[in-house]
């Protein structure tokens, strides 16, 4: 039986180079809040360029976190995106991973030196 390597020691090292970009990360988030989403929506609630969320996009359907889905709404082509198994996985072991780091701020005290006037 092979020894399991042991669990990282500081919970940032559990964080996701895909899932952590901030606008990964949201596109993530929002499509946890759905069943499925329009590429429109998200481009608009997000700020970004057709180019910029394609690009983002691109990236989290080639990691298999999310399926893109074409069609028509009528006769306007139109494009609905959805959150894989391994999506809702990836995000949710995000958001554990940013739980312990703000678990363990909180609890070393951190926060509070940080707030006193009198800290450098």
């Amino acid at each position: 039986m092979a020894d399991s390597p042991p669990p990282p020691s500081h919970p940032a090292l559990a964080l996701n180079d895909t899932v952590h970009q901030r606008v990964r990360l949201a596109i993530l988030t929002m499509l946890s809040e759905a069943r499925e989403c329009r590429f429109s929506t998200l481009r608009d609630e997000l700020g970004l360029t057709d180019g910029n969320l394609n690009r983002h996009l691109r990236i989290l359907e080639q990691a298999g976190l999310l399926q893109v889905v074409k069609g028509y709404e009528g006769r306007r082509p139109a494009t609905w995106l959805r959150l894989t198994r391994e999506g809702r996985a990836a995000l949710h072991a995000e958001i554990t991973a940013l739980e312990q780091l703000v678990d363990r701020l909180r609890s070393s005290g951190a926060t509070q030196r940080d707030r006193s006037p009198d800290a450098t």
